[in-house]
């Protein structure tokens, strides 16, 4: 139930994102959602791709450092306060959020994906709660 993301470390310089956008393009592996975070020296792009593993193995040989991980992806209600009652339903079994950011799909919702201290029990506890969560296969 989780959905496989890649973190790529940019050099936080002209050029570094459009560099690995080429790479990605150039072997047809598609980004789904990105978001890019940076700091003074470098950045984290965190993209969902058509083939993750594929795009670690392409990065790795043009000696990008890139890392998979998993993630949640939830369909937050398309309601007043509904973002507000996944993230409160987290927060009271203890987990913390350590990001989110915001997928584009078609639903009937706002998508985000979720990364958690423990994606496990995040699912377990959404599921319960009735909250749509995302497959891969819905990117």
């Amino acid at each position: 139930m989780f959905i496989k993301q890649l973190s790529i470390f940019l050099e936080n310089k002209g050029g570094s994102l459009a560099s690995v956008l080429k790479i990605l393009s150039g072997q047809k592996i598609n980004i789904f959602s990105a978001s890019l975070a940076d700091t003074n020296d470098f950045g984290v792009l965190r993209v969902l791709v058509s083939d993750t593993d594929r795009a670690y193995n392409v990065l790795k040989e043009k000696g990008i450092t890139s890392k998979a991980s998993d993630v949640v992806g939830v369909c937050v209600p398309n309601e007043t306060g509904g973002f507000s009652k996944v993230v409160q339903l987290i927060l009271d079994a203890g987990l913390n959020i350590s990001y989110i950011y915001g997928l584009s799909v078609q639903n009937d919702g706002a998508n985000i994906v979720m990364k958690t201290d423990d994606l496990d029990k995040t699912v377990s506890i959404l599921k319960a709660a009735g909250v749509k969560l995302l497959e891969q296969s819905e990117l």
